[in-house]
């Protein structure tokens, strides 16, 4: 009988490959991976403290608590949206695929986090718009607008109001300081 994994931290194509190769080294069959969740063919039973250390010792966590594992699920989404430029506002595509009202989602993430989830969604943004900077792919009304903002200026107060500086002064920089999106909390 398979199992269903919840993993924290599990946010990039990357980790999932680091997950497959500690799983299958371990003698586990992989049925299925997404970010944050992985089906095995069969129960941990004799591997569970393996791999479980193993996941700790690579900078993810194996989840058990219910509360914990819809905070990752709600984590995932919003890396995911943002990863795809959807033009679905998150919170909706959140309750959707949660399954639970607005305010709830917003309660048990903030407890969980100590964040709320709107800050939360901010932060990740903001490393997006790091990331799209430092491509130079894009103008600055192009980040706004694959970000769901309603126009630059209101991306540049809310960059400026998290960052300090201006996306300007951020594109003149030569160290730039982004933060991986497992550590935005």
């Amino acid at each position: 009988m398979g199992q269903t994994l919840i993993i924290k931290n599990m946010v990039c194509a990357r980790c999932k490959s680091t997950v497959i190769e500690l799983l299958t080294r371990n003698g586990l069959e992989i049925e299925s991976i997404e970010l944050g969740k992985v089906v095995v063919k069969q129960a941990l039973e004799n591997n569970y403290n393996a791999i479980k250390n193993g996941l700790k010792d690579l900078g993810f966590e194996l989840i058990e608590d219910e509360s914990k594992v819809l905070v990752e699920q709600i984590k995932v989404i919003v890396i995911q949206s943002l990863s795809e430029n959807d033009s679905e506002p998150i919170i909706s595509k959140i309750t959707k695929e949660i399954g639970k009202n607005d305010s709830a989602i917003s309660k048990l993430f903030s407890k969980s986090e100590g964040i709320t989830l709107e800050k939360y969604i901010i932060n990740l943004k903001i490393e997006k718009v790091k990331e799209y900077i430092q491509l130079n792919q894009l103008n600055f009304s192009e980040i706004a607008y694959n970000l769901n903002y309603n126009n630059s200026s209101h991306l540049a107060k809310q960059f400026k109001s998290v960052t300090g500086m201006s996306m300007s002064e951020y594109r003149k920089l030569q160290d730039w300081d982004r933060k991986e999106l497992d550590q935005i909390v």
